[in-house]
């Protein structure tokens, strides 16, 4: 039952990147207007999976659109930052990429004095038109647990006459230096040149999503090939902001980083068949069917808060984590030999008032350079679980479910 579950939804995260107003142009006639940025897509996958203690820092200007739930800041002297995307029905087979995208105009960047002067567990920075600015990372990595980024935050630059996209080494981009303090590192297949991946890993998780191919994890030790799921393509905008989402929401799920990571290549494969920020069917999302799946992992919240604890500069796994691992598999083995209706009760109160100590003695600590020391001290973490294949398959069911309704 609900009530009998450990309640992962209460950490606390926060979410850096301006609204924006996309405005999609194929063979030069305007075919939608949207509203865009990553936030919006992280907030619609976050929510749906009611991952709601989260701060969103936003901007936007006076020419805003859209109502959205969570409020951005209104620069009374900028307007909304504007994309036109450009596609074209039969596009050369060298384009290096499907579309051809331009910055019209930009909001007002965010600045470190613009974030809330709290901590965080996780924090994301999603940047799409120039934004966020190393200081303002640098705030971030401060005040949170561990950072996700998406590279498109940090290389993106634009065309001083018709504001075309372009990118530029993340050595060039004046971030490089905080690469040891970020956590988890996001990039597309066409972003990963400009990042040098092999560098990349020796300090924090990269992750690097291929549309139709789904996504590689690469680490220090290793690197893992995720599935992917099947797609028809309507519009690529926003696929790999949902799969951030997906892929954090999977994690603060208590999955293990490959099982997220095909949580994000899910919601990316459902957002690439809509236009604009997508609907997902509410089914998708009722405790029978997506979030049982979630449930049946539980066992794995262990090795997520415990290695968050060893992850400080020269500490060892505190006596508080390792209870807490020890209680888990314990827990784990009780539902593999099929006494879950007998254990669960006790295992979850067990581990509730665990993971109630874990986060006080999280708190008390300090939490800089968490996230690089995590993946470089477990990497075995990283590695597929046991039942990986079996959770695919299971979202692949889901997505039938609920891609296959009648008319």
């Amino acid at each position: 039952m609900v009530q009998q579950q450990v309640d992962l939804s209460n950490r606390r995260g926060l979410i850096v990147g301006n609204y924006c107003h996309d405005v999609l142009i194929k063979d030069g006639n305007i075919i939608g207007e949207n509203l865009g940025g990553a936030s919006s897509f992280i907030s619609n996958v976050l929510d749906n999976l009611s991952i709601t203690h989260c701060n969103y820092i936003s901007k936007v200007g006076f020419d805003f659109s859209y109502s959205v739930s969570h409020a951005p800041i209104v620069s009374p002297s900028s307007p909304t930052t504007l994309f036109h995307a450009h596609f074209v029905s039969n596009p050369n087979l060298n384009r290096s990429s499907d579309r051809v995208l331009k910055r019209i105009h930009g909001c007002d960047p965010i600045s470190p004095s613009d974030l809330p002067n709290s901590r965080f567990d996780f924090g994301l920075a999603v940047g799409v038109g120039g934004e966020i600015v190393p200081e303002t990372l640098e705030r971030m990595i401060d005040i949170c647990g561990v950072v996700f980024v998406d590279i498109q935050a940090l290389i993106r630059v634009f065309d001083p006459i018709d504001g075309t996209v372009k990118l530029v080494g993340l050595r060039e981009s004046g971030f490089f230096h905080l690469l040891p303090r970020i956590g988890f590192l996001k990039a597309s297949a066409e972003e990963a040149p400009y990042v040098n991946v092999e560098e990349a890993r020796k300090w924090c998780c990269v992750v690097v999503t291929d549309g139709k191919d789904g996504c590689r994890v690469y680490w220090k030790d290793g690197e893992l090939q995720i599935s992917p799921f099947l797609a028809v393509q309507i519009d690529p905008t926003g696929a790999g902001d949902s799969f951030l989402g997906g892929f954090v929401g999977g994690l603060v799920c208590s999955l293990n980083v490959s099982d997220a990571a095909l949580v994000g290549n899910f919601f990316g494969s459902l957002t690439v068949g809509q236009i604009g920020v997508p609907k997902f069917d509410s089914r998708l999302l009722q405790a029978h069917l997506f979030h049982r799946l979630v449930k049946a992992k539980m066992f794995q919240k262990a090795r997520l808060s415990s290695l968050r604890i060893d992850a400080q500069p020269g500490s060892s796994l505190s006596s508080v984590g390792q209870g807490f691992l020890v209680k888990a598999k314990r827990f784990h083995r009780l539902v593999k030999a099929k006494r879950f209706k007998k254990a669960r009760l006790s295992s979850v109160r067990t581990l509730d008032r665990c993971n109630q100590r874990v986060k006080e003695e999280i708190h008390r600590r300090t939490m800089e350079s968490t996230a690089s020391r995590e993946i470089r001290d477990v990497g075995l973490e990283l590695r597929k679980s046991a039942g990986h294949q079996e959770f695919h398959s299971s979202l692949v069911g889901a997505k039938l479910v609920t891609t296959n309704k009648p008319q």
